[in-house]
């Protein structure tokens, strides 16, 4: 039986193949989709990417991760909690020589909870579908995003853009509808609003 693997579409590492490690709710992220996100990504970035920061907060095979490092972000936080993904991100890390992509074993909302230095520019959420996972961690997000950084989306079902946050871009493909909402700290929407008073 041939081993699954996904290819990085764009970048440095354009063509690079990524082993799909057999985990229950992976589903890497289809290459279509990637090639979309990161068109979104160049026009709301202007084409900077060297000074983001990533934050691909269930990374399974690190399709969108290294995606991401291959463009050129200069810090890429992946995390995933199946030991035998985790051990293959590295793997694929090291092999890539991908200094600027950090590997953390660990659960997705332990990790956003416990997040206080610098937030992201960008937080991907592509977590296992039929799960209800969203509903956890959109309490969450505001800790880990920075005001007026994106946050990026795939669900198995149509989804609203949750309080403070605004929809830039939504597609599907397939079974995966994809957005790319926008984080508006709700203290800043209050100081505009009290100065435009």
């Amino acid at each position: 039986m041939k081993k699954h693997v996904v290819r990085i579409v764009g970048g440095d590492y354009r063509r690079t193949l990524i082993p799909v490690v057999d985990a229950p709710g992976l589903r890497p992220t289809p290459d279509r989709v990637r090639e979309t996100l990161f068109n979104w990504l160049r026009h709301f970035w202007d084409g900077g990417f060297a000074d983001k920061r990533v934050l691909d907060a269930f990374a399974g095979t690190g399709a969108l991760g290294f995606e991401a490092a291959s463009r050129g972000v200069g810090h890429v936080q992946m995390v995933e909690s199946n030991p035998a993904a985790v051990a293959a991100l590295r793997a694929l890390r090291d092999k890539l020589g991908a200094d600027q992509a950090r590997i953390h074993s660990g659960k997705a909302e332990m990790v956003m909870q416990r997040l206080n230095d610098v937030p992201f520019d960008l937080v991907m959420l592509d977590p296992p579908f039929g799960q209800d996972w969203l509903s956890r961690l959109w309490p969450l997000l505001p800790n880990a995003v920075a005001d007026q950084g994106l946050v990026y989306v795939e669900s198995d079902a149509p989804i609203a853009a949750p309080a403070s946050f605004e929809l830039l871009r939504q597609s599907r493909a397939g079974n995966v509808h994809f957005y790319l909402l926008r984080f508006a700290a709700t203290q800043e929407k209050n100081n505009n609003r009290a100065s435009a008073d």
